[in-house]
């Protein structure tokens, strides 16, 4: 028997293992301290339990403890990283170099330092998939280049970016690489040294952790990253992000991404075969069904599909029961059809009608085999009211129409 709703939004946040609910528990009431308390046993056990944290998702991402810096979450870590650097460097440029697919995180970022005249950015395209090609970063960049801030894995379509070759062309011509790794990080294997990041961003409630708490990578040598903070007050973290740090949350971060990095090979195997059996239903029960994204560099949870001849939100209302997304969750509040499928060249009509299914940890093979039933019943009782549907099966070409205004 299903339980109802099922939630299949695992790119927007994810619930909470007990296991990392275990890790916390103690740090709310018993282990109360303040990290920073340097002259009291309370303060001690905190900054301890803080620096066993540092070193948990440190590993995860091979990288030193110390280069580890605590934020509220990955937005505030794109902004420290892109706002932080531009600043730091502007003696030596101001150019920047990202992509049109990106987080709004970070495409706002890129636009507020453009707007204050900070800043000169480059936007680039990617492919029908989805990816950009390493290439154009090369061409892109200038001697007044300061940054590349291209993301691990999209958020709405899954691509996976070819990270480690934009990382060779960073170090090649001596610019700063920032990755957005807010949905890769246990997720797929990822190693800044490997990969040439000199900076990179999570946030702990994409990977079964708490919200409102994230980290920033900042490399400490080859080269040694500087940054401008963006908050001011009483210098904690390397003076880079002041303010009291919330360690119970730290904590859950560090034990969500131990068990993440633990089980990373199992759990993406598991995700893809749930995955692949949802895209083979669908796709035998529907026609004019379309995949958004890289048929196979994608990552393990992600399912982006367009629905032709049915509107998004409509398909969500039909669907209640089942927790889907029609774009990323910063953005569903607008009814704009989502800027990452467009990037793709989806046509509005197609883009208007994309899905996001987000299968994680906590998702069943009956839990998809419900949701492909529910979605395909939904979808044909919007169609069998559509007559752009009815017209398209027989045959009528739709951009030939000539439609009668009133």
């Amino acid at each position: 028997m299903v339980k109802l709703p099922i939630y299949m939004d695992n790119h927007a946040t994810t619930p909470m293992d007990k296991r990392v609910l275990d890790a916390m528990l103690p740090y709310f009431m018993e282990k109360f301290g303040n990290a920073a308390s340097r002259n009291h046993s309370f303060g001690w056990a905190a900054e301890e339990a803080v620096d066993k944290a540092r070193t948990q998702i440190a590993a995860a991402i091979n990288a030193k403890p110390k280069e580890i810096i605590f934020t509220s979450g990955a937005t505030e870590s794109d902004n420290l990283a892109i706002k932080g650097v531009v600043e730091f460097y502007k003696d030596k440029g101001n150019h920047v170099i990202t992509c049109v697919t990106e987080h709004k995180a970070v495409l706002d970022s890129c636009k507020a330092l453009e707007r204050a005249g900070k800043a000169t950015v480059t936007y680039l395209p990617v492919d029908k998939y989805g990816m950009v090609d390493p290439d154009d970063v090369r061409r892109a960049i200038t001697d007044k280049t300061v940054l590349i801030t291209i993301m691990a894995a999209n958020n709405e379509i899954g691509t996976i970016h070819p990270i480690a070759e934009i990382g060779r062309i960073a170090k090649e011509k001596g610019v700063l690489f920032h990755c957005d790794a807010t949905q890769g990080v246990g997720k797929i294997a990822l190693d800044v040294e490997a990969a040439g990041i000199d900076l990179l961003s999570a946030s702990a409630h994409k990977i079964y952790g708490p919200k409102g708490v994230g980290i920033l990578y900042v490399r400490a040598k080859g080269p040694r990253v500087r940054l401008t903070p963006i908050i001011d007050g009483g210098g904690h973290e390397r003076g880079l992000r002041s303010g009291t740090l919330n360690v119970a949350g730290i904590v859950g971060f560090g034990a969500a991404a131990e068990i993440a990095v633990r089980e990373m090979g199992q759990e993406a195997a598991r995700l893809r075969n749930l995955r692949d059996k949802l895209q083979a239903e669908l796709f035998e029960r529907l026609d004019e069904i379309y995949l958004n994204g890289h048929p196979t560099q994608r990552l393990p949870g992600n399912l982006n599909v367009s629905f032709a001849y049915v509107e998004g939100e409509s398909l969500l209302m039909g669907i209640k029961d089942v927790a889907v997304s029609s774009g990323s969750a910063c953005t569903s509040a607008t009814l704009e059809p989502s800027y990452v499928i467009r990037a793709l060249g989806t046509d509005e009509e197609l883009a208007h009608s994309s899905i996001r299914f987000g299968l994680g940890r906590f998702n069943t093979e009956e839990e998809v085999e419900y949701v492909a039933q529910r979605v395909t019943q939904e979808v044909r009782r919007l169609r069998d009211m559509s007559p752009l549907y009815e017209m398209a099966k027989e045959g009528i070409d739709l951009k030939s129409v000539e439609w009668k205004r009133d």
